[in-house]
């Protein structure tokens, strides 16, 4: 069960022992990047077909259906090499069995700029893309992104949705390296509305964390800072979610 999404199905399509990410989140309840280093194993398109039909299978016999079909698991999904093909595949898969469950992909939105990762997401049901912060030195010590990555050229990305996607950002305070953490002060949330006046998603979620994160000095957001943050988000006219649960 989701607390976003209602009753998923997950697909990992990413190692199971392990974690293979374009980001190295602060908060990330998967811990480090590198302590999932050792396993690079990822399964092939038929496994992944293979594994959901029979789950499915399943499904259909118990008579008990997810509300969606959701893409997470260890990491970031999109890395998979064959991210369009397994979505093609789920698609076929789901009209078949369960034609009435959505499908979704959770994303940290960094391969956006390769066109097969682009044309598998507009192919599903809900993207759930994200962006933590406006200021890209935030977005560096909270999500830690792998060399190369460029905010203004995500949101420059995230813009080709048209607005057909859910905005997620997680708000944490507290301390790493030395440094205070906080996403959540006036001016953060003020450049974090501009963006999403720009981007115009269907649906905000905000939410904080709610596991054990690999930076041991971080703060849940009180429910009444994350509701306050809707209220301003809402008064743009935008469907708000917020769960304290990440």
């Amino acid at each position: 069960m989701s607390r976003r999404l209602g009753s998923s199905l997950g697909i990992n399509l990413l190692p199971k022992n392990g974690k293979w990410c374009s980001f190295d989140c602060i908060y990330c309840e998967c811990g480090w990047n590198e302590y999932g280093a050792s396993d690079k194993t990822i399964p092939s398109i038929q496994e992944v077909a293979d594994a959901l039909e029979q789950k499915l299978l399943e499904i259909v016999h118990k008579g008990v259906f997810p509300n969606v079909i959701t893409f997470s698991g260890n990491g970031e999904p999109t890395l998979h090499p064959h991210f369009k093909e397994i979505v093609q595949n789920t698609i076929a898969l789901r009209n078949q069995y369960v034609p009435k469950t959505k499908i979704c992909v959770l994303s940290n939105a960094t391969q956006l700029h390769r066109s097969d990762v682009f044309e598998a997401l507009m192919m599903v049901d809900k993207r759930v893309l994200k962006i933590d912060s406006a200021f890209p030195q935030t977005v560096q010590t909270i999500d830690q992104p792998a060399p190369g990555y460029n905010l203004g050229n995500t949101i420059e990305h995230i813009k080709r949705f048209d607005g057909d996607f859910s905005l997620q950002t997680l708000f944490v305070r507290g301390f790493y390296n030395g440094s205070t953490i906080d996403n959540t002060t006036h001016a953060e949330i003020d450049a974090w509305l501009t963006v999403i006046k720009e981007l115009k998603p269907k649906e905000v979620m905000i939410y904080t964390i709610d596991r054990e994160t690999p930076a041991k000095e971080l703060e849940k957001i009180p429910l009444k800072t994350l509701e306050e943050i809707a209220t301003k988000v809402r008064s743009l006219g935008l469907d708000t979610i917020v769960t304290i649960a990440g």
